[in-house]
């Protein structure tokens, strides 16, 4: 049987250096990032939802649902995680940050091929050199390991990825699709 997705758009973050500038809701090449992300999403499956703590009604706009951490302050991308894993309506959520505009197009099948076929609970994008777990597909049955990693103060996504023997994927022909944009300066380049 083919296992359910549905997808979260990070977008709950305080953008430090962007200067606390709502990071999803900036301009790039004439459209918020988080659209430019839900571009690259849509062809990929259509269950998508936006996870943001601050502007939900801009965010909203899209049409999008459009959903904040239940956990308060700003605790890191893990929170909306597990917000997005305890209300699933999907066996695994597909997990990308609002700020990768060019994210690749073969993102969901390459993750959800290895979850089939390794049989494992969690899956993360890995460019043959750096390791992205923020792009990853989660199965909803670690929401419980989740809340309980974050219960103990750990916020790391890439040792909570360890933990749970996530399988790193090989994106490095597609290194490019996890270039993200952290600053006012990057949106201008």
């Amino acid at each position: 049987m083919a296992i359910r997705v549905s997808a979260v758009i990070l977008a709950g973050g305080q953008a430090r250096r962007m200067g606390g500038a709502d990071k999803g809701l900036q301009l790039w090449r004439g459209q918020p990032l988080f659209m430019q992300v839900y571009r690259r999403l849509q062809p990929q499956l259509q269950d998508i939802a936006i996870n943001a703590n601050r502007n939900p009604a801009q965010y909203a706009a899209s049409g999008l649902r459009v959903f904040a951490d239940r956990l308060a302050g700003f605790q890191g991308p893990l929170s909306g995680m597990l917000t997005a894993l305890e209300q699933a309506d999907s066996d695994f959520v597909l997990f990308v940050p609002c700020d990768s505009p060019c994210l690749p197009l073969n993102l969901l099948d390459k993750l959800k091929s290895a979850v089939e076929k390794q049989k494992v609970l969690a899956a993360y994008a890995w460019d043959g050199e750096r390791e992205h777990p923020v792009f990853c597909l989660l199965s909803v049955q670690l929401k419980k390991a989740l809340a309980d990693y974050l219960a103990r103060g750990e916020r790391r996504i890439l040792h909570f990825m360890r933990e749970q023997n996530a399988l790193a994927v090989d994106f490095s022909q597609e290194k490019e699709g996890f270039v993200n944009i952290n600053s006012l300066q990057d949106l201008l380049e």
